[in-house]
């Protein structure tokens, strides 16, 4: 098995990566995404269900409902530490919200950026993504075949993905070395100038 990671900015070509991933005979079980929930824009996903009592402690994810099939009904709401609240699903999320939870428990961290490389994402790369995260990004991660690797990276780059490599250049220039859980989660009003930001770039 083989671990493929896209960054989207914007939350509509990550759910459209996740569907294409399905359609492409990916099992549901085997893609997770984690999207940024700063400014609510998944409210809906609240209504008629406590998920966010459980976001407020930093692990755990709530169930709820949304999407219209496959992993995306099952979303759920949770709390990473330096990303603030996140709409999540997957066996990423998953494993994050143990790490947080073992974190919690053991004084250590890890979290997302432990979900990350242990499942095979380059460290130099899962720092950027959880970055991309905490920015206002979302996160669509596929454990597929050897055989399947090429096909889902490509699904992943039709969908309009993030360049970590490049995005990464762009947060250096800023000063940023590495992803830290211990700073404050942006803001609805700071994830919105960083969503625009590159929205601008790339028109």
């Amino acid at each position: 098995m083989k671990t493929v990671t896209g960054l989207f900015d914007d939350y509509d070509d990550a759910s459209s990566a996740v569907s294409a991933l399905e359609a492409r005979g990916i099992p549901s079980d085997d893609i997770s995404i984690v999207s940024n929930n700063a400014d609510d824009r998944h409210a809906d996903l609240n209504r008629g269900s406590n998920a966010a009592e459980g976001a407020g402690a930093g692990a755990g994810i709530g169930a709820v409902v949304g999407g219209t099939g496959g992993l995306l009904t099952g979303l759920g709401i949770m709390a990473i530490p330096g990303v603030g609240p996140v709409v999540a699903a997957g066996w990423l999320a998953a494993t994050a919200a143990g790490a947080l939870a073992g974190a919690v428990a053991g004084g250590t961290t890890g979290g997302l950026i432990g979900a990350m490389t242990s499942s095979g994402v380059p460290e130099e790369h899962a720092h950027v993504y959880a970055e991309g995260v905490r920015r206002g990004g979302t996160l669509v991660t596929a454990r597929v075949e050897d055989g399947l690797q090429s096909d889902a990276e490509a699904i992943l780059k039709q969908s309009n993905w993030v360049d970590p490599s490049a995005r990464r250049q762009a947060y250096s220039e800023e000063g940023w070395t590495k992803f830290d859980d211990t700073l404050e989660p942006y803001g609805p009003a700071e994830v919105e100038q960083e969503r625009n930001r590159y929205r601008r770039s790339v028109l």
